[in-house]
């Protein structure tokens, strides 16, 4: 649980238009839209540093200065360049500390499992999950441990405990997050190999069986012309 936000510096920005936009980029900083439920929508500039810092620190929500007063916001969308990937636009939303919202956590598996050590494999399908709870119980992710899954078997959304009682997980409790299947692919290979193996033996029967067949039937042939040979 985050007791400190990441505090991310925001300046409002006049232009609005796709030339304005570039000129900022231009000058380092990241055109974006401050959203908030009921009010009006604020134009905001980051600086791209800032904004690179922010995302790495793993932290959800950040603190904000907006007339002088702390606020709370998180980022609602993220837009990129389609060639150089670089960040152009940023879209951020504000949240209240007393008011639950969802937001998507990543999610983290403990422990080693029974079936990993046994030889299995794993294979996680679900990275992060949805959440609902206050801005400030906002967690840096959600652990699920592990240890005692054994082979062909699984967890799901559903096996997720949580101390918090204030925080609900929101995703489908069906959903598969991960689970350990036996290394089947190796077995696979030897029964081909078998298979391959018994396939040649029947051949080279079979040419023996032919060969054989040609040797009698020249050997009749022979035995006919010397019966003519004779009368």
């Amino acid at each position: 649980m985050a007791s400190t936000y990441y505090k991310l510096d925001i300046s409002e920005r006049k232009e609005t238009r796709s030339k304005g936009a570039k000129a900022i980029r231009r000058n380092g900083f990241i055109p974006g839209v401050l959203y908030y439920s009921g009010e009006q929508n604020v134009n905001i500039a980051i600086d791209k540093s800032v904004l690179f810092h922010a995302m790495q620190s793993g932290q959800r929500i950040f603190e904000i200065d907006q007339d002088g007063d702390s606020q709370y916001t998180m980022i609602k969308e993220i837009q990129y360049h389609p060639v150089t990937d670089e960040i152009i636009h940023v879209d951020l939303m504000r949240v209240r500390r007393s008011e639950k919202m969802t937001i998507a956590v990543p999610l983290v598996l403990i422990g080693e499992a029974i079936g990993v050590k046994e030889g299995g494999v794993l294979s996680q399908s679900l990275t992060q999950i949805d959440i609902s709870c206050f801005p400030t119980d906002v967690p840096e992710n959600i652990e699920l441990d592990i240890e005692d899954l054994d082979l062909n078997s699984a967890k799901s959304v559903a096996d997720i405990k949580l101390d918090n009682e204030d925080i609900e997980v929101v995703s489908d409790a069906s959903l598969n997050i991960v689970s350990i299947t036996p290394p089947a692919a190796e077995e696979e290979i030897i029964e081909e190999d078998e298979l391959d193996e018994e396939g040649q033996e029947g051949e080279e029967y079979q040419e023996g069986g032919e060969a054989t067949k040609e040797e009698s039937g020249s050997d009749k042939k022979d035995d006919t012309s010397d019966d003519t040979d004779e009368k």
